[in-house]
């Protein structure tokens, strides 16, 4: 069974081609202003546009309005919606019956506490996406590069798919899946050249790496 991988905080052309060269699953638009990935509902449409078809476009947005989730949903040709915010488990029923698009609910994991939190999403999430906390004072809730503790997720099994993110990269993706046994991966920073700038080569390393995790056989190169 192939890994599935999302490219998330896609902001230009260039970034979705060398996506879908490599054989990413998901692309991913983020609608939060402090995140240099952020992209607005005008270009996120333009850009969805772009996007070929079996590849799922994702929307992650931080404790988003039901202003700012209309006028997403209503202007761009999103597939899924990723709320990587503080939103409760009420909110996210409420956010997936208000749009009737699947929902991904990103959780911050640093210890074995926040693992007991995940319980109540998977009755209301299509999807739980398991990232690293972000550090006290940090301005992102997601893409800060960090990676958490892998062994607190190994082997585990979840009533719903669940995608594993923080700090992942080309050279530690296929140790991640290895260890974890995810079944999908999310990188952001993890294959920029800069801040908000997607690295085609890395782009294509990362996927690899990430198929070949999956499939022995495979050549990462």
């Amino acid at each position: 069974m192939p890994v599935l991988v999302k490219i998330c905080g896609l902001s230009d052309r260039a970034g979705i081609a060398a996506a879908a060269q490599a054989g990413a699953r998901y692309a991913g638009f983020v609608f939060f202003p402090k995140s240099p990935r952020a992209v607005s509902v005008a270009t996120a449409r333009d850009l969805a546009a772009q996007v070929p078809f079996g590849i799922a476009k994702v929307a992650l947005v931080v404790d988003a309005d039901d202003a700012l989730i209309d006028a997403i949903t209503g202007a761009v040709g999103i597939d899924m919606l990723q709320l990587h915010g503080a939103e409760s488990p009420e909110r996210v029923a409420d956010i997936r019956a208000r749009t009737g698009l699947p929902v991904m609910k990103a959780m911050g994991i640093a210890g074995r506490d926040d693992m007991e939190r995940l319980a109540p999403y998977f009755t209301v999430a299509d999807q739980i996406l398991v990232d690293a906390r972000p550090p006290a004072g940090a301005q992102l809730p997601g893409g800060n590069g960090i990676a958490f503790d892998w062994r607190l997720v190994a082997g585990r099994r979840w009533p719903r798919p669940w995608m594993l993110a923080g700090g992942l990269t080309p050279d530690n993706v296929a140790e991640a899946i290895r260890l974890t046994g995810a079944r999908q991966v999310d990188v952001s920073t993890g294959v920029e050249s800069a801040p908000g700038q997607k690295d085609p080569d890395r782009i294509a390393r990362f996927t690899a790496a990430a198929h070949a995790a999956a499939d022995p056989a495979a050549d990462p190169a």
